[in-house]
Formats: C-alpha cells, structure tokens, sequence
C-alpha cells in the first residue's frame, strides 16, 4: 500500500501553516511552524536547499496547488486517490468544491480522527488497519471506506482498553463536529449526516483545487 513515510513536519514547512499531523508535537515548542520564537530557532522558510528561494510571490496556478497539496496532505491522502476523489465530486449534484470535502471528512480514518480516538489522522489509519473499529458491527480495515448516514461506528471490545486510546479521549480537547453524535462512553459514534461546508473547520479554500483541476 503506497503512504508517505518522510518527515511530516517537512510537510507543515512546505505548506507554510500547521497541518497538525503529528499529534500533541503540533502544539508544542518543538514544532517548526510557528509557537515561540525565543525558545527556538524559527525556520520560516520551507525545506530543501532551495527554501528560501520559495518565499517569492507566486504565480495563480503555484497559489492554487499550494492549495491542493495542503488539502491533499491534512487528509493524508496520495495524488492519484485525491484525483479520482475530485472526479467523483464533480460528477455529483451540487458545489464541486464542497462535495470533495464532504467525501474526505466522510471517510472512516477521518471519523476515528474527529471523535478522539486517535491523537492525529496518521494514528487514526494505523487504527482501523489493525482492526480495531467497527462499522455497524462489522470489521472495518480500510481507512478510505466511507460512512453513511446512520452508520454506527465504535471500537472493539480489545481496542476500548488499550492505554493509547483512553489517554487520547482524556487528554484530547477535540469538539465533535455537529454531524455526529457519541455515545455517552466516547467509545461509538453515530453518523447523524453527511457533513455541510459550515461543519468542516479544515482552513481549506476548495475553489482553488476546483480551478486547478479544471484547467
């Protein structure tokens, strides 16, 4: 299975702008996008030998596949499956660019991201590839499969005691977003609609990757 395994926080830097991919790290001095300058070296420019050179003002297509990249990698999703995700939301009823995050935010490693139970979408993955959520009672091990409205996701029986979890549901100050609803123990969740774009906090401007793909 293709995934990127290199440095996130190299990521955050290329983007310019916290993608939160690694958890509590993100909130910390140790991040390298933003948080306290006295404390540490600031390297505001992105990675590579060529960063510095990257701080120029772009052009319109270089502003709108910023924008692609930074939506295609908070979701921690790989060029080829993003593509046919746009393909998919264009095809639909409705704003292109609000269905293509409506397609992100549905699917299952998102789902386990949102209500707690794993401290970043990275973790989230590893969750369900191990098996350890359940989909309307059946084992789920595909992080891309996507929810329906009414679908009942929980964790199993040998997940709700591992000490990662239960650290993450204690330490996590993650709101729910309106479109589900958890069980008064956290450890199901209940997928009360698809999402709206007023539902999704993501700073993701998906016009931009509309016209980029519709060049």
């Amino acid at each position: 299975m293709a995934r990127y395994i290199g440095p996130v926080c190299r990521l955050c830097r290329r983007e310019r702008t916290k993608l939160f991919l690694k958890g509590d790290r993100c909130n910390s001095l140790k991040c390298p996008v933003g948080g306290d300058a006295t404390e540490r070296r600031v390297r505001a420019y992105p990675p590579g030998e060529h960063g510095r050179d990257r701080m120029r003002q772009g052009s319109e297509y270089l502003v709108q596949l910023r924008e692609k990249q930074k939506a295609r990698r908070i979701y921690g999703v790989l060029e080829r499956q993003f593509r046919k995700v746009y393909e998919e939301a264009s095809r639909q009823p409705g704003i292109a660019g609000e269905n293509l995050l409506r397609i992100l935010e549905s699917r299952l490693d998102n789902i386990v991201f949102r209500v707690g139970w794993g401290a970043s979408r990275a973790q989230a993955r590893q969750l369900v590839r191990h098996g350890h959520v359940l989909v309307n009672g059946r084992r789920i091990t595909i992080p891309s499969y996507r929810v329906r409205p009414s679908d009942q996701v929980e964790l199993t029986p040998q997940a709700r005691e591992l000490t990662m979890i239960r650290q993450n549901l204690d330490t996590l100050d993650r709101a729910l977003p309106g479109w589900l609803e958890a069980s008064p123990e956290r450890f199901g969740v209940t997928v009360l609609g698809l999402p709206v774009r007023d539902q999704i906090d993501e700073a993701i401007k998906e016009q931009l990757i509309i016209e980029l793909y519709s060049k």
